[in-house]
C-alpha cells in the first residue's frame, strides 16, 4: 500500500514521520513525504530518508500571523493544497498520515478533497489547532494521552528501546533544548558546568545552531570539557550515554527519554501554543517519573539537588510506561481501515 506522511516544521513532528516511514517500510509498504521548505523538513529528509519520494512545498505557519502576512500564508497553503492533490493522484496514495505542524495542512486537506482516508497523530496533551479542525474528518485520531484513542502510546524509533537501561547514579547529564536549541537551557548548563566537572559528571549538550558558537566559547572560557552539538540526528546514542536529562518537553523528546529510561528535569518552552509543553511534562510528573520546573524558578539550585538522587525507580517506571512498536501498530491499523 502507498502512504503519504505529511507534517513537520520542528524535530518533534519529524521524528514521528521518521518512525512511521521505517515502520511502513518494514511492513512492505511505500511512503512518500510532503512537507515544507520552511522549518526543518529539508534537514531531516532532503538528502537521505526511507521515503521513496520527498516534496517540500512553499508554506509557512498561519496561526500566529497577522494582516497581510496571514493573507500571504493562507495563499501559500492554497497553492500547496493544489500541488498536494496532484502529488497524491500521481503516486496513487491510499492513505495520508498527518504528524502535525503547519506543513501538514495542504496534504491533509488534499486527502479529504480526494476522498483518501486521513489519519492523524496528535503528539501533545493539548490538541493543536489544525488537528482539532481536521479531527472530525479523520479515519483515526491517535494520541498517547487520549483514553479513547484506538492506539495508546507514542511512535518512537526502535533504537531508543534497544539502548534502554535502568539509571541509578548520575555520571552523565545531557542538556537538550529541542531541535532548535533553547537559550535558557544553554545558560543553565553553563551556570552548573564547573560544578558538574568538579563532581566528575560528564556533560553532553545539544545547544542549537543559533547559540552554538556562544556556548562553545563559554565552555572554553570555563575550562570545562563538554560533548557539544549544534544539531544532531544521533540522539539515540547520545541519550543512551546519559543518566539525567535537562530538556524541553516537546512530545517526541519526552517519549524518547521515556523509552530509553532517562529521567529528566523538564523546562517547558514558555511560549508554546496553549502551554502544551508544560502539560506534556505534567503528565510525567503526575506519574512520578520525572520533574518539571518553569524557566525562572531557581533552576540551578534545583538541578544541583538532583545530582545525588537515586534514579532507579523513576528510570524503571519510564521504561514500563513506554509502549514498543506503536509506529508499527499505527501502520497496521491504517492498512486494516483502508482495506476493510
Amino acid at each position: 500500500m502507498k502512504f503519504c506522511i505529511t507534517g513537520g516544521g520542528t524535530g518533534g513532528h519529524l521524528m514521528i514521520a521518521e518512525a512511521l516511514v521505517e515502520a511502513a517500510a518494514n511492513e512492505g509498504h511505500e511512503a512518500i513525504f510532503i512537507g515544507s521548505k520552511s522549518g526543518q523538513d529539508r534537514k531531516y529528509f532532503e538528502d537521505h530518508s526511507t521515503f521513496s519520494h520527498v516534496y517540500f512545498l512553499e508554506t509557512t505557519g498561519v496561526v500566529n500571523q497577522k494582516g497581510l502576512k496571514k493573507i500571504k500564508a493562507l495563499w501559500l497553503v492554497l497553492k500547496a493544497f493544489f500541488a498536494s492533490r496532484a502529488i497524491l493522484k500521481q503516486h496513487k496514495i491510499a492513505a495520508v498520515y498527518s504528524v502535525g505542524g503547519f506543513s501538514a495542512a495542504p496534504a491533509s486537506f488534499a486527502a479529504i478533497s480526494r476522498g483518501i482516508p486521513l489519519f492523524i497523530h496528535e503528539q501533545n496533551v493539548v490538541e493543536g489547532r489544525l488537528n482539532s479542525l481536521l479531527k472530525p474528518f479523520a479515519a483515526r485520531f491517535i494520541s498517547a494521552y487520549d483514553e479513547n484513542s484506538a492506539i495508546k502510546g507514542y511512535p518512537v524509533k526502535e533504537e531508543f528501546f534497544e539502548r534502554a537501561r535502568v539509571r541509578e547514579k548520575i555520571k552523565t547529564v545531557i542538556f537538550l533544548g529541542g531541535s532548535q536549541g533553547a537559550k535558557a537551557i544553554n545558560d543553565l548548563a553553563l551556570s552548573v558546568a564547573s560544578e558538574l566537572q568538579s563532581r566528575g559528571v560528564k556533560i553532553i549538550h545539544q545547544a542549537g545552531e543559533r547559540d552554538y558558537d556562544r556556548v562553545k566559547q563559554k565552555y572554553e572560557e570555563l575550562g570545562v570539557e563538554a560533548e557539544l552539538y549544534a544539531f544532531t540526528k544521533e540522539m539515540p546514542s547520545l541519550m543512551s550515554k546519559a543518566d539525567l536529562a535537562i530538556s524541553r518537553s516537546g512530545a517526541s523528546t519526552l517519549w524518547e527519554l521515556c523509552a530509553n529510561g532517562v529521567p529528566a528535569l523538564f523546562i517547558p518552552f514558555p511560549h508554546a501554543a496553549s502551554d502544551h509543553q508544560y502539560h506534556n511534562a505534567r503528565f510525567i510528573v503526575q506519574n512520578e517519573m520525572g520533574w518539571c520546573e518553569r524557566e525562572d524558578e531557581g533552576l540551578r539550585e534545583k538541578l544541583l539537588l538532583l545530582l545525588d538522587e537515586d534514579l532507579s525507580k523513576k528510570s524503571s517506571a519510564l521504561m514500563e510506561h513506554s509502549s514498543r512498536d506503536v509506529a508499527k501498530m499505527m501502520i497496521l491499523d491504517a492498512y486494516r481501515v483502508v482495506n476493510d
